[in-house]
């Protein structure tokens, strides 16, 4: 396991990242809560990009839960099939939209207790949903927070939970908010799996990893 950077380290990466991109987004299209938690749900195990694509028509006639459940689960299959595992997740939203009807009036609760008891809905999309639609410094650590944190001694921690406390408790207060976008496209874009791009990293001189490519 890597070292745990210290705070005046985690302060000054977080900074440069604030000065690159104060205001990152994430990158799933939404026009509500609803559409958000949907399509958050449906990017487990699909690309970002992958899941506008097939939400793109649906969230123009499937904005809300009822609307989904007018539409059918066939009918969602029909959007959604170039996504993988597209039936078992298709099979939930539908389930997800009648809880949210029946139980909450048609309304995306905003806790993260209510939100994972909704089916195919788990930590991570639990905490993205909080954060980009309620702007709740939640933590979604997905395998490329995990990777970047570890890598970097940003937040390490030996799984997913452990990753989210550990930005929690090193990250200060005041980039917590943004903490987990900058994070994903750091991960993203620059300090990918295989060859990271070491040579255009903005905190190529504050990083642990011993690793590093010229």
């Amino acid at each position: 396991m890597p070292k745990q950077l210290d705070y005046h380290t985690i302060r000054e990466i977080f900074t440069r990242f604030q000065t690159a991109e104060a205001e990152p987004k994430g990158e799933l299209d939404h026009v509500n809560a609803y559409t958000l938690l949907v399509a958050v749900a449906l990017s487990a195990q699909a690309t970002d990009k992958g899941v506008n694509k097939a939400t793109r028509d649906l969230f123009k006639i499937a904005d809300t839960p009822q609307k989904m459940l007018d539409l059918g689960e066939e009918g969602l299959i029909a959007h959604i099939k170039t996504i993988g595992l597209y039936r078992n997740k298709a099979k939930n939203v539908m389930k997800m939209a009648k809880i949210l009807v029946d139980d909450y009036d048609g309304e995306v609760p905003n806790s993260r207790a209510a939100l994972q008891s909704l089916p195919g809905v788990g930590r991570k999309t639990a905490n993205v949903v909080l954060n980009m639609w309620w702007r709740y410094p939640a933590q979604a650590v997905d395998t490329h927070i995990f990777r970047f944190g570890n890598r970097s001694g940003v937040a390490v921690g030996k799984d997913v939970v452990a990753v989210e406390r550990a930005i929690e408790d090193n990250i200060p207060v005041n980039f917590q908010l943004h903490a987990h976008h900058w994070m994903i496209l750091h991960g993203r874009y620059t300090c990918v799996s295989r060859k990271p791009k070491c040579n255009a990293c903005l905190i190529r001189d504050l990083c642990h990893y011993e690793e590093k490519t010229p």
